[in-house]
């Protein structure tokens, strides 16, 4: 058998295909496309990787946040531009330590270097429960189970709370809760102010009418009562604006904190009971 390749064929074949090549939306036009199609994988890859990365360093971030980042808040901080409100600011915080005393003894360091005080402080171990193993005919091992917690009390200037709720928190291990108040207390010193100013003007009347002594005297003795009763009020309101103004001036934390449960180990001798001797009958 004989392979027979025509001439034309071959030639109209290569004509064919150099003109298909060659046909302009074949190869420019395909070469501008893959080219393209190229760019946008290109593209695609490095805006996928570039999020992915920047994703991954947030999660980092997050997860390698130190404490004070998420402890202290906006309503710690004091706003010296505005004049017109007043705040008591207040923190409350549960949180585990890792060391019951050294963070005990820690915080009131802080609490000291930073002008406050503490008001309250109750360090005590808690038992859990208590097991106990004979070991021996004459010694018992006693394990006791405790958590060592502490409550505190502590006061700090109003403008040191934030700096304060961040240097507590290198104590945290883990954080059960952080609750942070501030109550615009302006209208309450307001009221005590203009309670005082009326009463004083009140007081001056009274006094005056006593002084004069003009009328019976159930007259001025119901005067003098009234006088009285003005001061009085006069006072609470004058002791309440200084309750205020102390809260505002200092803020108050409350803080319960507490380590882990940790166990005590020790061996106790067991003591036989001696009966009395009894003679036998007989």
């Amino acid at each position: 058998m004989q392979l027979v390749i025509h001439t034309n064929h071959v030639i109209e074949g290569h004509i064919r295909l150099t003109s298909l090549y060659s046909h302009p939306f074949t190869s420019k036009t395909f070469n501008i496309m893959l080219k393209k199609i190229l760019f946008f994988f290109v593209v695609t890859a490095l805006y996928t990787g570039c999020k992915n990365e920047s994703n991954h360093s947030e999660n980092m971030a997050m997860d390698a946040a130190a404490p004070e980042t998420f402890v202290s808040s906006t309503a710690a901080v004091e706003n010296n531009k505005d004049s017109t409100r007043k705040f008591i600011r207040t923190a409350d915080l549960k949180f585990k330590v890792k060391d019951a005393i050294r963070s005990t003894y820690d915080i009131e360091n802080i609490i000291v270097k930073q002008g406050g005080f503490v008001t309250y402080t109750n360090l005590a171990s808690t038992i859990n429960y208590t097991k106990s193993t004979q070991i021996k005919e004459d010694s018992i091992s006693k394990s006791t189970f405790y958590t060592v917690n502490n409550t505190m009390k502590l006061r700090v200037p109003n403008y040191k709370l934030d700096t304060v709720l961040k240097e507590i928190a290198r104590n945290i291990d883990f954080l059960d809760y952080r609750i942070i108040k501030a109550d615009d207390v302006a209208l309450n010193l307001m009221t005590n102010d203009l309670t005082q100013e009326r009463n004083i003007s009140n007081e001056d009347r009274l006094r005056k009418a006593i002084d004069n002594k003009s009328g019976r005297l159930n007259d001025i003795t119901n005067a003098e009562d009234n006088l009285e009763s003005k001061q009085e009020k006069r006072d609470a309101a004058r002791i309440s604006n200084l309750r205020l103004k102390d809260q505002i001036n200092f803020s108050t934390i409350n803080l319960v904190l507490y380590q882990r449960q940790d166990v005590k180990n020790e061996i106790i001798g067991s003591r036989k009971i001696i009966e009395e001797y009894k003679p036998g009958f007989g």
